[in-house]
């Protein structure tokens, strides 16, 4: 009986203790709200928190998250729309059944398959309700036994045709072949013999698979290699920062044997894995601050409108917001594809055409370090990796605001069945703070004037994580026609092992090649481009492209006490060449796409203007064989005719190319430009120096350009927009 009754006294005081411990923990913890148990708490349902910026969603319309859809179903419902899983499984058995591969349907590996767009003037004149879709028909490109193929599939005749193959390359790596070749090096004893002379356990090793480049014939030998790299996860998620230098070892892509390993970096320590992890769980104290006291930000409040969000997705890709109405859709190479993108007008309430197409065309990534280790790594991660292959789901409340709505992926597996990229792409609307225009009246006017606008503006997003590198892209429309389009680059740094700890250790003029960010641990310098294929139609398909050059005027003597002026002159540029464009600070220019059959009331011809941004240019020898293979960085704007076939800047097969089908090689035809379809190609820049703030994780660094109408409408579109008063947001109440 003693034994019972204390006993159950020790339940009760533990039960308490722990329940003490919960209760006090919570109050430390609640206002942080940056990890989960804080943000379920701020955004429960209908709860509405103190730091929200202009609205919440009250108790009484809190809806339960949408289920996910299956894709199962899903059937086009517009003629830009990705192929449906149906579609994709008709094609892979349409595939299978073509010779030569129905002799040994197992040996086909299938690298891209996506829609064969229709023709550009049926897709403009296409109505919905008014017309049928036209024919689905696909592209296939695929290997097997050895050769590459890229083939037309018709969908609905059930007929598969050949299709011209490119010269050099290969074709993007399945995520299939990229997860095994991660496993390769495993396979031969050699290689487990010079990890074990390392001193690092096989089981804590990663090997990573690193695409070539490519430096003639001698080195590929004809064959589809791949180098890996490989590095100790022993002690932290972060195995990037913890390489197994000078340890390079090629592989056949095609056998998964290993051809070669160099392994030169003997002597060289495996950086600590101390500070090196990033989670959140290795790195949140109970009390959600750090050591010295430093407390977390609150979490961000950016709750809709008690009615919903202020934009529709109709159809599963088509949205509408403020004006805009564009097609939205995944690409497995080109990550985010933004098609039809009209605004309606708010003096005449028509619906005009801005851009047909926009997307990341090519991304160029070449590091500076030319040691044996290092001089083949010059990515190109969509014509390589997939830049839409490599797209993460989006994280819910950090990657994107509560109020996002997403959008999955439909992809396709190396052995041609599809499968579903869940939350690829988020779509929300922004407030920020910023003013989309004001003006204050001077009391001197005895004018008692305060006028000021909030900008709201609508964003699509991905986030691919190529490897170690993440990358963020949004195209932001704005209620004034203008579209800007973002790069933000996060991730972890690819850096190389050293033996020196500290740079008083460093020979005086010796290159690093980098920046030592911790103890045995080189940041890499390298640069990043991303080139975007801009296919505008202002008002129309046939445009023209006008540099207005900016230069100093002197007067005349006598003329005026000034001595110089700014003087701008339009040059409308009549072929390919005329309109290649590298970017000058001290030689200003604009650079529209107008409509020269369309013009506003006063007579100036409608338009867009590119306003660059992140503008910084290769310093690559032009011959240096990644640059022959990059040479779409060569300038910052192309502009060439409009061609079905040029979609990717660095070519169609990317992969161990030369060079010779690139934007470069195509804008060498000089075609005739003026008053003609046109395509317009921007390229972002960043030079990348590491620094220690870049260390374990970087900090997120963006740049952007704008497209931004330049006599387009006839006056400020956003005029008569109302300002926000406290009566047009919600009064919500906070649950018990």
């Amino acid at each position: 009986m003693d034994y019972s009754t204390s006993l159950l006294r020790l339940t009760f005081l533990a039960l308490g203790a722990a329940l003490v411990l919960i209760v006090a923990r919570s109050a430390f913890r609640l206002p942080l709200a940056i990890d989960a148990p804080a943000a379920s708490f701020l955004h429960g349902a209908g709860g509405c928190t103190r730091f929200s910026p202009w609205a919440c969603r009250s108790p009484r319309t809190e809806k339960s998250p949408p289920r996910r859809p299956s894709h199962e179903s899903d059937v086009p419902r517009h003629p830009l729309d990705p192929l449906t899983v149906t579609e994709i499984s008709r094609a892979r058995d349409l595939l299978r059944a073509h010779q030569p591969f129905a002799s040994a349907p197992s040996a086909l590996a299938v690298h891209a398959l996506a829609l064969d767009e229709p023709d550009k003037p049926a897709v403009r004149r296409w109505r919905k309700g008014a017309h049928a879709l036209p024919p689905r028909r696909a592209v296939a490109v695929v290997r097997f036994q050895g050769e590459s193929h890229v083939l037309a599939v018709d969908l609905a005749a059930g007929k598969v045709a050949p299709l011209p193959v490119p010269a050099s390359g290969y074709p993007t790596m399945t995520m299939d072949e990229q997860n095994s070749l991660c496993a390769a090096p495993f396979g031969d004893p050699a290689f487990n013999a010079t990890i074990r002379r390392r001193g690092v356990r096989l089981d804590d090793v990663a090997c990573l698979p690193i695409s070539p480049g490519w430096y003639g014939p001698a080195e590929d030998g004809g064959r589809r290699l791949i180098k890996s790299q490989c590095y100790s996860t022993e002690g932290t998620a972060n195995f990037y920062m913890r390489p197994i230098e000078g340890l390079t070892v090629l592989v056949d892509m095609d056998t998964g044997k290993v051809v070669h390993i160099s392994d030169r970096g003997a002597g060289i320590p495996i950086p600590a894995a101390k500070n090196t992890d990033y989670r959140g769980a290795a790195n949140d104290d109970d009390d959600g601050t750090d050591r010295f006291g430093y407390q977390t930000v609150r979490a961000p409040s950016m709750e809709p409108a008690p009615e919903g969000p202020g934009f529709q997705i109709e159809d599963g890709h088509t949205v509408r917001w403020a004006g805009w109405e564009f097609h939205l859709k995944a690409d497995a190479r080109a990550g985010l594809v933004v098609s039809g993108a009209t605004v309606q007008d708010p003096a005449t309430g028509a619906r005009r055409e801005v851009m047909y197409k926009g997307m990341a065309s090519e991304l160029f990534v070449p590091y500076m370090d030319p040691t044996e280790a290092w001089y083949f790594k010059t990515y190109m991660d969509a014509g390589e990796y997939g830049f839409g292959l490599q797209a993460m789901p989006l994280v819910p409340l950090n990657d994107c605001p509560r109020h996002a709505r997403y959008m999955d992926g439909v992809f396709v597996a190396a052995d041609g069945r599809p499968y579903v990229r869940e939350n690829m792409i988020c779509v929300f609307e922004r407030y920020a703070g910023d003013i989309a225009w004001r003006h204050s009246e001077s009391p001197i006017t005895g004018m008692d004037i305060r006028e000021s606008r909030p900008k709201v503006t609508l964003v699509a997003r991905m986030a691919a994580s190529v490897a170690n590198y993440d990358y963020i892209v949004d195209w932001e429309f704005q209620t004034d026609g203008l579209i800007r389009i973002k790069v933000g680059l996060s991730g972890i740094l690819m850096v190389k092992g050293t033996p020196y700890s500290h740079m008083n250790q460093v020979r005086q003029n010796e290159e690093m090649h980098g920046t030592l960010l911790s103890e045995n641990v080189i940041g890499v310098i390298h640069d990043h481009y991303v080139t975007f294929r801009l296919d505008m139609d202002i008002d129309g398909a046939d445009n023209s492209f006008v540099r207005v050059e900016m230069a100093r005027q002197d007067t005349a003597p006598g003329e005026s006490p000034r001595r110089s002026y700014l003087k701008a002159t339009r040059h409308i540029a009549s072929t390919e060449k005329d309109a290649r464009v590298r970017l000058k600070l001290y030689e200003p220019a604009e650079f529209h796409v107008i409509n020269p059959t369309k013009k506003t009331r006063v007579g100036n011809p409608v338009g867009y203007k590119v306003v660059p941004a992140g503008t910084a240019g290769s310093l690559l020898d032009p011959e240096d064989p990644p640059q022959k293979r990059g040479a779409f960085t060569n300038n910052q704007i192309w502009v060439t005719p409009y061609n079905k076939s040029e979609e990717w800047a660095g070519g169609l097969f990317v992969y161990q190319s030369k060079g010779e089908d690139t934007l470069a090689t195509w804008s060498e035809r000089d075609r005739p430009i003026e008053n003609k379809d046109l395509v317009l190609w921007y390229t972002l820049g960043f030079h990348h120096i590491p620094c220690q703030e870049d260390f374990p994780i970087m900090p997120t660094v963006s740049s952007s350009f704008d497209l931004k109408p330049v006599n387009f409408f006839e006056s400020n579109p956003i005029l008569k927009q109302r300002p926000t008063m406290e009566k047009d947001l919600p009064v919500c109440a906070a649950t018990a």
